[in-house]
């Protein structure tokens, strides 16, 4: 790991500067500024020890391999679903992480532009087991805990107007107010990302039989991380990062088993660990800049089970192509 941080900065990349005005300032400053929710198990969420866990996490971590050849220079950031887009924009964070709906309207008024998608979801209901409620067609009238400058609050105004069905919004800027509102009996039901409501249910413990996930799934919710237009050699960083990620999962290299993979004949392998080519250079980034990710954070499904399997969510859409999912790896040369 020494050689490869001695590598990075040395590199000629560095030296003559990158093309992308974000990755100098983070190479400047020498660590990732990433928005995350911090609230969100699975996806950002703090241990035992304090440290913030999470697919997200991952995310930014994954970036900063490939940017500083250190998934440890990240710096957190904390953020609301309402301040979350505003911290972008503004430059307070380098990359949003934030279980961010993809959607046309955030891309082309907000000044986004999304990566990959890191998980394919959608808008779910949680209710008490004891109101003894087993879908969605049956909350006619019901409150409704939902947290404000989310795509789901849009997502419910349209489906019950379709469905000529009313409810109640009830609207916390906090989650972890949000949900003690909801455990608390202040709304007879919580909406969000059915992932997201999955996480809450395995943070119960032995109290998770209290609250029932309905069947329904009412919108299409593609997560991924967004970073701010007017910078395509950051946003190239990033899309390329996740693809190899899934690259690795596809020729079956992992964290563990990467350093036996420096003598493959491969030359898809060969140039996704930065053995032969210069990818890297096209980057802005050290030739060995997958090799870090893929060493120090894993394949995408290393990621998939150490923060999404635990919850008990099946992989489904989010695997690979070839195993019926939607996880797809563009060549890498």
């Amino acid at each position: 790991m020494l050689t490869l941080l001695a590598s990075l900065a040395v590199s000629p990349a560095h030296a003559e500067g990158s093309g992308s005005p974000t990755l100098d300032a983070v190479r400047a400053r020498g660590e990732l500024l990433c928005g995350v929710s911090g609230t969100t198990p699975g996806f950002s969420f703090p241990d035992s020890r304090g440290v913030i866990r999470g697919g997200d996490a991952d995310i930014c971590r994954a970036v900063a391999a490939a940017a500083l050849g250190d998934a440890n220079r990240v710096r957190f950031v904390l953020l609301t679903s309402v301040n979350r887009f505003v911290a972008l924009q503004s430059g307070e964070v380098d990359l949003l992480a934030r279980t961010v709906s993809w959607t046309l309207g955030r891309e082309a008024s907000l000044g986004l532009l999304f990566g990959n998608v890191n998980f394919y979801d959608g808008t779910g209901f949680m209710v008490k087991a004891a109101a003894g409620v087993t879908s969605v067609k049956e909350l006619n009238g019901a409150t409704i805990c939902v947290l404000p400058g989310t795509s789901t609050e849009l997502v419910l105004a349209d489906w019950f107007r379709l469905q000529k069905m009313s409810f109640t919004p009830v609207l916390i800027d906090s989650t972890n107010e949000l949900r003690a509102a909801f455990m608390a009996g202040r709304c007879d039901a919580y909406a969000t990302d059915t992932s997201s409501l999955a996480g809450f249910r395995h943070s119960l413990g032995d109290k998770r039989g209290n609250v029932t996930l309905l069947p329904e799934t009412i919108s299409k919710e593609p997560l991924a991380p967004a970073v701010r237009k007017g910078d395509d050699k950051w946003f190239d960083l990033l899309r390329w990062t996740q693809f190899a990620m899934l690259a690795a999962e596809e020729f079956g290299i992992t964290s563990a088993n990467v350093d036996g993979f420096q003598a493959s004949t491969n030359p898809d392998i060969r140039r996704l660990l930065g053995l032969d080519g210069e990818l890297g250079r096209a980057l802005g980034v050290d030739r060995r800049w997958a090799y870090a990710v893929i060493r120090q954070v894993g394949n995408a499904a290393e990621v998939w089970d150490r923060n999404f399997a635990p919850l008990g969510l099946a992989r489904g859409r989010n695997a690979l192509s070839d195993q019926g999912g939607l996880g797809y790896a563009p060549p890498l040369r």
